[in-house]
Order: structure tokens, then C-alpha cells, then sequence
């Protein structure tokens, strides 16, 4: 039998609802990050840089383009004649198929995969959060302590603890207590979503819980292991780290990588982030363009202006556009004169002359006011916008829209246009 001291569980399936029109036809691990990545990088490349050689990637929602991206591994060195990188979509079994429900559900609808490895530690990680960090620092840290599991936490803001599953730990480290979303939290001592597991312990609560619906780490998992009386231990984490779940956060995170130092560096030698790199010719910057503190992908050209902005691998900027606070992803085209302010457009879209995005008043989004905030403007893939129109704040655009689509050649703040394909 293969033995494998920790083989990594890699969670990758969430649809990103909070994403918006973003992940409409991809899963949120798949979504492009700072113009040359994309999500799920970031823990792929933690694995390898931490020796953990066997990754599991539990996918669900619209796989293709993560599919793609990991392929059999060749970018992170996971392609393994043992071990390596191993996508596990649901599949049909016999007498009964079943999606995943839960995160715990996931993985053990993988009982099989992880058994193959004969691990004495299982790790569990979210596919869709930015960091760096050692695991291997973390597993030490759970055999010094004779954890059965270990739980990644670090401290935030207290007021805004209620939106973490929150730990009460005593002077050891111990876990005594935790709540799920607790609308007074105790403590700012915030789980990360990323577990380590002695693979006993694991196999036994996956079993013991099987049969409870949606079954989840945090909901039915965890609290199982704290009334069996294992030790539960919390791993303290200081690094940068960023759940980029909303459209503000995402935001947010690609625009740090540009701060004159930023918090996140991307060009540290010693922990390389990998990726899937296109064979690309190199970007054009034309004499007359003006750059100032942004990310310029492989193949990009430029001929106009590009301010504090991450723009990715083949994007045109063409003259007398300018783009300002914005995240541009590959293959898109920004017409002669736009003005982009504060956008996020996704893959492959067409956006014509003279367009201003951004303009007016923030007011809420009619569709979805929960997600298309923040003013912003977001715009999905292979979306065509016509030249000439204003697009408002906090506005949600997909399809082929034609000037008919705008009234009075505005998108008013808070508006959306969503076309079904075909439309």
C-alpha cells in the first residue's frame, strides 16, 4: 500500500453566488486574480511549497475551466506517478448518486481517494482564498500538541467576528469552544476554513455523520470532535490572508498587489505562486500611453491611459481610452476614448468606443443589492457593451447588449442587464 504522511483535500466546487455575474459560467477557484492567476493557485502553489506532493481537487459547479487550468498538474509539479494533483468530480455510484451537499459530504464521498494514500493527517483547504502560508509549520504545531485536529485561525476586527466561525481557546491553545457566526462573538479569533486532521479521527466523524444532511466542517463536523472529547487545537496565523468571496473584497485584493508596497508580495523568490501560463507574445506599450502603478499582463497593448489598475495577459487598451481603479481580464478590448472607472470586466468582452463607466451617484442594485455594491461596475465575459453609453455605479452587465438595451444611452446606478444566452 502507498503511505503518504498528509495528503491535501482541495474544496473547489462553490458557485461564488456573491461574485455575481462573474462566475456565471465558471467556479469561483477558476475566477482570474491579479492579471495573471487564478484563485485556486494560491493554494495549490501553498502545497507544493510546503512538500505536500498529493492534492485531491473536489470540483462541482461548472468545472471546464478549472478542468483545464490544473490539467494533470504540470505548472505546480503535482504530476505525479504517485500522488500529484487528482480532480474528483461527483460521480454516480451504485444504488444512489449524489451531488455534494456539504463540505464534509464532499470529502467523504472521497473516502475511497484518501484511503488510497493510507495518510496519517488529511489536510482541508478552501479553493477560493488568497494567502501564503507553511503547512507544514501548521502540522508540526498538531504533533507537538497530539492534535486530532487543528484549526488555521487568525484574529479579527471584533465587530466583524460575527461573519467567521469564531474559537474560544484557552492559555494552551486549546479549543474549549466555538460558535458558528455568532451574532455577539466571545472572541476575534476567526477559523480560516483550513483544517488539519488526524486521518483516524476524520474517518471516524465523516462515518459517524454520513447520514446527516448538507453535512459541514463547521456545522456538524467540528462539534462532533469537541463532544467525543478529541483535542482541538487552534493554529494561529499572522500572514496576509483574503477571502475574496464578494465583489468588494475581490476588488480590493487585486488593488493591494499594486500599493507601493504591497501587503502581499507576488515577487518574493523563496515562496513562488504557479500558474498556468499561456504561450503569449509580449506586451506592446506604444510611446504615447501613459502608465502609472499598475499590473500589465503578458501581451497586453496599450495605447492609452492605465492608472492604478490590473490589467491581464491580451488585453487592448486602445488611444485616448483611460482606466482608472480597475480590473481588466484577458482577452478584452477597451475602445478608442472609454473612460473605465472603477470596473470589473471580466474575460473576453468588447467594449466600444466613448464609454464611460462609473459615472453618477451610487444608489442601490435593483437585481441583487446584496452583491453588485460597492461602486462598482461589473461586467461579465464575452459581454459586448456598444459605444457610446454611460454605465452608472453599482451596475451588473452579461450578453451581447446593443444600444436599445440602454435608454437614452445610460445605465443608470443600481441598473442591470442580464442576457440569457441566445437572447
Amino acid at each position: 500500500m502507498i503511505k503518504k504522511e498528509m495528503i491535501a483535500m482541495l474544496l473547489a466546487g462553490g458557485q461564488g453566488s456573491r461574485l455575481g455575474v462573474l462566475t456565471e459560467k465558471v467556479a469561483k477557484p477558476a475566477v482570474a486574480f491579479g492579471g495573471k492567476y487564478r484563485i485556486i493557485d494560491f493554494p495549490l502553489s501553498n502545497c507544493i511549497n510546503s512538500g505536500i506532493d498529493t492534492v485531491g481537487v473536489l470540483t462541482q459547479y461548472q468545472p471546464l475551466r478549472l478542468n483545464t487550468h490544473i490539467g494533470i498538474g504540470i505548472p505546480w509539479d503535482l504530476d505525479r506517478n504517485v500522488g500529484g494533483v487528482t480532480v474528483l468530480p461527483p460521480y454516480e455510484k451504485n444504488g444512489n448518486s449524489d451531488w455534494y451537499t456539504g463540505t464534509a459530504n464532499a470529502i467523504f464521498q472521497n473516502m475511497a481517494y484518501m484511503e488510497t494514500y493510507n495518510p496519517e493527517y488529511v489536510l482541508i483547504l478552501s479553493g477560493d482564498h488568497i494567502y501564503k502560508m507553511d503547512y507544514e509549520v501548521m502540522l508540526d504545531y498538531h504533533k507537538a500538541n497530539k492534535a486530532d485536529v487543528t484549526i488555521a485561525c487568525m484574529p479579527v476586527p471584533i465587530e466583524e467576528a460575527s461573519r467567521f466561525g469564531v474559537m474560544i481557546t484557552d492559555g494552551a491553545g486549546r479549543i474549549t469552544e466555538f460558535e458558528e457566526k455568532p451574532e455577539h462573538p466571545r472572541s476575534n479569533l476567526a477559523s480560516m476554513g483550513i483544517y488539519i486532521f488526524s486521518w483516524k479521527t476524520l474517518k471516524e466523524s465523516l462515518m459517524a455523520l454520513k447520514d446527516q444532511p448538507n453535512c459541514d466542517f463547521g456545522k456538524h463536523i467540528l462539534p462532533y470532535c469537541r463532544d467525543n472529547g478529541k483535542r482541538l487545537f487552534a493554529y494561529e496565523f499572522n500572514g496576509y490572508w483574503k477571502d475574496v468571496g464578494t465583489l468588494g473584497s475581490y476588488w480590493e485584493a487585486n488593488m493591494e498587489l499594486i500599493d507601493i508596497i504591497p501587503e502581499f508580495n507576488l515577487y518574493e523568490e523563496f515562496w513562488k505562486i504557479y500558474t498556468k501560463g499561456d504561450i503569449i507574445r509580449p506586451q506592446y506599450i506604444s510611446g504615447e500611453s501613459v502608465i502609472e502603478r499598475s499590473i500589465i499582463g503578458e501581451g497586453a497593448e496599450i495605447y492609452g491611459e492605465v492608472h492604478n489598475s490590473v490589467i491581464g495577459a491580451d488585453v487592448t487598451i486602445e488611444k485616448g481610452a483611460v482606466v482608472r481603479d480597475s480590473i481588466i481580464m484577458k482577452h478584452s478590448r477597451i475602445g478608442a476614448g472609454s473612460q473605465i472607472d472603477k470596473s470589473i470586466i471580466a474575460e473576453s468582452v468588447e467594449v466600444g468606443e466613448n464609454v464611460v463607466t462609473g459615472v453618477g451617484e451610487e444608489a442601490p442594485n435593483v437585481l441583487k443589492p446584496a452583491v453588485y455594491g460597492f461602486g462598482l461596475v461589473t461586467i461579465a465575459e464575452n459581454s459586448v457593451i456598444p459605444s457610446g453609453v454611460k454605465i452608472g455605479k453599482n451596475t451588473a452587465i452579461s450578453g451581447e447588449t446593443t444600444a436599445e438595451d440602454y435608454p437614452d444611452g445610460e445605465l443608470v446606478s443600481g441598473g442591470a442587464i442580464v442576457k440569457k444566452d441566445g437572447e
